[in-house]
C-alpha cells in the first residue's frame, strides 16, 4: 500500500469525526423519544437483517453455524435495544443526592449529560454485538456514534454498513487495517472503547492518552474453570462445552483452561471426549462447530499443540485437526503440562483446552492469583463454602457458577475486565453511565440570601460548622 492510499481513509476519518462532532452539537441533549426512535429504527433493521448477518458470518469464517451467530451476535444486541428502551426514561431521570448540613438548605442532584461523539473499535469475533452492544448504550445516552471494524470480516461489516444506513447520521462504520485503526484511535473521541487482545490495547490506551480520552478496554486474558470434587461429571463438563464450543473457542470468556481434581481427571477427559462427540458429531443437528476464522489463527492453534506436544504433553483428541474439514479445529484436550508451554502462557482462544490436576483447592487459589487477573473465572460446585472462598479469594471481572461465558448476557449488570483483562465496564445501566457524564448540580433558592449570611458572619459559621462537623 502506497503513501497516498494510507492518507485517504485518515483524512475521511477526520472529516467523519468533526462532521459527528457538528451533528452533535446541533443537539446535544436528544430528548428521550428521539433516542427511542434510534434505538428501535436500529432493532427492527437488526431483525430485518438476520439472514444477511448469518450469511456475511458464513462467508467470512468459512463456515460460522447460524446457533452461533444468533445466541452470540444477534440475541445478544436485540436484548440489549430492548433492555434500554425499557428503562431508558428511568435512566435519564436526574438522580437526587443528599445536600447534607453544611449545604443546607440547597439541594444536590446528578444529571446525565451525553459525552459527544463515542468511539468504538471492534474485533473480528463478534463483529455485530461488540459493535453494536456498545453502540446501543452510547445511543441511549445520546451520543454519536463511530465504529472502526475488523478487517478480518469484510462481508460482516458491509451488512453493518447496510443494519445502520436509517441512522447514519448517528452512527458511521469504518473500515481498514492497523492504520486504520491506528489514526481511529487517535481521534480525540470523547470516549473510546476497545476490545481485542492486551497488546494492542496498550497502543489503543497511549494513543487515547495524547487526547486525554476517557477510555474504556474489553480484553481477555486465561479465563480458569476450577471442577470440584463433588460436582456431577455431566454437569460440570456440559458447561465447559457450551463455553468452550460457541464460536469454537474464539471468544474472550471462552474457559481457558480447567482445574480437575487428580481423583477425577481421566473421568472429566472421557467424559468430555464423550459427551462433545455425542452433541457435535453424532448430532443431527444442522448447526455444527464454526471454523477458526482465518488461516493464520488455524496456524496459531496448531501451533500450540506442536509446542505442547515436543515439550511432552499429551493429546487427546475429541477429533484429529483434518486438512479436509476446512478450519475446524475440534476440541483437544492437553495434559502433562509444563509451564513454558506457550498454551500455558497465551491466551488460546480457540478449541483448545488444557487440562491441570489439583489436590488441594488452595493450591488452585495461589495459581490463579499469581497470574494476571482474568475477564471469567468458572465453578463447577454444589459446595457453597468452596464457592463463597473462591469468591473472596480470587479476583476476575465476572463469575458464572456451574455454567461458562452465559453470564455476558445479563442485560442488567456490568460487564468488564480487570487488570490485563481489561478497564471499566458497559452493559445495561452501568452502560448508560459509561458513556454519560454525571454532572453535579448544586442548585441554591435565588431569594435566600445564605452567602450574604455566611459571609457576613464568618466567626459564627466558623464555631457551628466544627461544632456540628468536624466530629
Amino acid at each position: 500500500m502506497n503513501n497516498a492510499e494510507n492518507i485517504v481513509p485518515r483524512i475521511h476519518l477526520k472529516e467523519d469525526f468533526y462532521s459527528m462532532k457538528s451533528a452533535y452539537d446541533i443537539n446535544p441533549a436528544p430528548t428521550y423519544k428521539e433516542r427511542i426512535v434510534l434505538l428501535k429504527r436500529l432493532k427492527s433493521s437488526l431483525i430485518q437483517n438476520e439472514q444477511n448477518i448469518y450469511d456475511a458470518l458464513k462467508k467470512d469464517y468459512g463456515y460460522r453455524s447460524e446457533f452461533d451467530s444468533l445466541v452470540s451476535d444477534i440475541l445478544p444486541t436485540v436484548m440489549g435495544i430492548n433492555y434500554a428502551i425499557k428503562n431508558l426514561k428511568k435512566w435519564m431521570q436526574p438522580s437526587k443526592r443528599h445536600a447534607g448540613l453544611m449545604l443546607f438548605p440547597s439541594s444536590v442532584s446528578v444529571h446525565y449529560q451525553p459525552l459527544g461523539v463515542v468511539g468504538v473499535i471492534t474485533p473480528w469475533n463478534f463483529p455485530f454485538f461488540l459493535a453494536l452492544g456498545p453502540a446501543v448504550q452510547a445511543l441511549a445516552a445520546g451520543n454519536r456514534v463511530m465504529i472502526k471494524m475488523s478487517e478480518f470480516t469484510p462481508n460482516a461489516n458491509q451488512a453493518l454498513r447496510k443494519i445502520v444506513t436509517e441512522i447514519s447520521d448517528h452512527i458511521v462504520v469504518v473500515e481498514g487495517e492497523a492504520d486504520v485503526g491506528a489514526a481511529f484511535s487517535a481521534l480525540p473521541f470523547d470516549h473510546l472503547i476497545f476490545t481485542g487482545s492486551t497488546t494492542v490495547a496498550k497502543y489503543v490506551a497511549k494513543s487515547a492518552a495524547n487526547n486525554l480520552t476517557p477510555l474504556t478496554l474489553e480484553l481477555g486474558g486465561k479465563s480458569p474453570t476450577i471442577i470440584d470434587k463433588d460436582i456431577n461429571m455431566d454437569i460440570a463438563v456440559d458447561a465447559v462445552i457450551l463455553g468452550k464450543s460457541i464460536n469454537s473457542g474464539q471468544i474472550c470468556v471462552s474457559p481457558d483452561y480447567v482445574f480437575v481434581p487428580t481423583s477425577r481427571k481421566q473421568e472429566f477427559i472421557e467424559t468430555f471426549i464423550k459427551r462433545y462427540t455425542e452433541y457435535h458429531l453424532n448430532s443431527d443437528n444442522e448447526n455444527t462447530q464454526t471454523h477458526i476464522v482465518t488461516d493464520r489463527q488455524y496456524q496459531r492453534l496448531k501451533g500450540f499443540l506442536e509446542d505442547a506436544k515436543t515439550k511432552g504433553a499429551k493429546i487427546y483428541p475429541v477429533k484429529e485437526i483434518e486438512t479436509d474439514q476446512g478450519r475446524r479445529v475440534y476440541p483437544q484436550l492437553v495434559t502433562n503440562l509444563q509451564e513454558d508451554m506457550a498454551i500455558l502462557k497465551e491466551e488460546i482462544f480457540g478449541s483448545i483446552l488444557p487440562v491441570l490436576n489439583y489436590e488441594n483447592i488452595n493450591e488452585v487459589i495461589e495459581y490463579i492469583n499469581k497470574r494476571p487477573r482474568p475477564l471469567a473465572l468458572y465453578i463447577m460446585s454444589p459446595n457453597k463454602i468452596l464457592i463463597d472462598k473462591l469468591l473472596k479469594q480470587t479476583h476476575s471481572g465476572g463469575v458464572a457458577i456451574n455454567d461458562s461465558a452465559m453470564h455476558v448476557a445479563a442485560d442488567d449488570a456490568p460487564f468488564g475486565g480487570i487488570g490485563n483483562s481489561g478497564m471499566g465496564h458497559y452493559h445495561g445501566h452501568e452502560g448508560f453511565l459509561t458513556f454519560s457524564k454525571a454532572k453535579t448540580v448544586l442548585r441554591s433558592s435565588n431569594w435566600l440570601p445564605k452567602n450574604h449570611f455566611i459571609l457576613k458572619n464568618r466567626d459564627l459559621t466558623f464555631k457551628v460548622l466544627r461544632k456540628f462537623l468536624l466530629r
